[in-house]
């Protein structure tokens, strides 16, 4: 790809400052793709969006279990969790939701992997 090329509704959920959300910006600036960025901490959008996320990668996927705010929960809050426990807290406080998320429609990728981004670009580029 030339140009910085906006692929077909193509966001990026997360939070600014997270240190993974700043290696796939980087990547997604280097490999020239424009993507929307979608802070769902300030746009208080994940809520709307979180039963399709979880349709579509499992809420497994989805919830952080590595970070700060996980790990602040309480045992009580932490234990025997399902998904409607699971997207409740998520929905509460978005921190728990894994970084980045980018979503094109057809895709969801969930946390950053070069390689992952890479596939989802080429193919991208083959449906243009």
């Amino acid at each position: 790809m030339s140009a910085p090329e906006q692929h077909r509704s193509c966001r990026i959920y997360g939070i600014k400052n997270c240190d993974t959300m700043k290696k796939a910006f980087a990547w997604l600036d280097a490999n020239g793709v424009a993507c929307e960025f979608i802070d769902y901490k300030k746009a208080g959008v994940a809520a709307a969006h979180l039963a399709d996320w979880a349709a579509r990668a499992g809420w497994q996927t989805l919830l952080n279990r590595q970070g700060l705010t996980w790990k602040k929960l309480s045992e009580e809050q932490r234990a025997d969790v399902d998904e409607a426990r699971a997207l409740a807290l998520m929905a509460a406080q978005p921190t728990l939701i894994k970084r980045p998320l980018l979503d094109s429609g057809d895709a969801l990728l969930v946390g950053f992997d070069a390689e992952r981004y890479r596939a989802w670009a080429n193919s991208q580029e083959e449906k243009a």
